[in-house]
């Protein structure tokens, strides 16, 4: 009994020896960012696409600052923040899909393309400019005017989670 107890000991503190200097660190939001990252700013997203929705830019760039927000311990800045998302809407348009008979379109594809340049202050290695393209797909019987309220913000969510990725959580 006596030989158990110390066999147990000393597996105990072989164990509690070697896992103290072991270091996991879990997120839950995915953000991998350098403790040195504090803040963020997020600029005015304008829109250039040929066809224009006029609530656009004011959503997906109000909606940006808010998923950084919820999503990280960031503190967010007017100008001049460790991280710096700006850019441009580049392309909003409608395609017909799934082309039946009579070359009639049994669905509508709407696709939002969004430029970014994203600086990091701190780490510019990491900086980059790219476009983020998103999608929904509606029945040909509705008209863009009938289901852009739905598809918009879907749309737009599908943007800021890719441009998350490819920033904040760096995938």
């Amino acid at each position: 009994m006596r030989r158990r107890l110390v066999v147990f000991a000393v597996v105990l503190l072989f164990v509690t020896t070697f896992t103290t200097g072991c270091k996991i660190n879990y997120s839950f939001t995915g953000a991998n960012l350098s403790p040195e990252i504090k803040t963020f700013s997020v600029y005015y997203f304008a829109n250039r696409a040929r066809l224009i929705n006029p609530n656009l830019s004011q959503t997906f760039t109000e909606n940006l600052k808010i998923k950084l927000n919820r999503q990280t311990s960031l503190n967010e800045l007017a100008d001049g923040g460790d991280l710096e998302f700006e850019g441009q809407i580049t392309g909003y348009e409608v395609r017909p899909m799934s082309i039946q008979k009579d070359d009639m379109a049994a669905q509508n594809r709407l696709t939002i393309t969004v430029k970014l340049k994203y600086t990091n202050n701190k780490d510019p290695d990491q900086s980059f400019e790219k476009s983020f393209s998103a999608f929904d797909d509606f029945d040909s019987a509705l008209t863009l005017d009938d289901i852009e309220s739905v598809l918009v913000p879907d749309i737009v969510k599908k943007l800021h989670e890719d441009i998350f990725n490819a920033t904040i959580a760096n995938w």
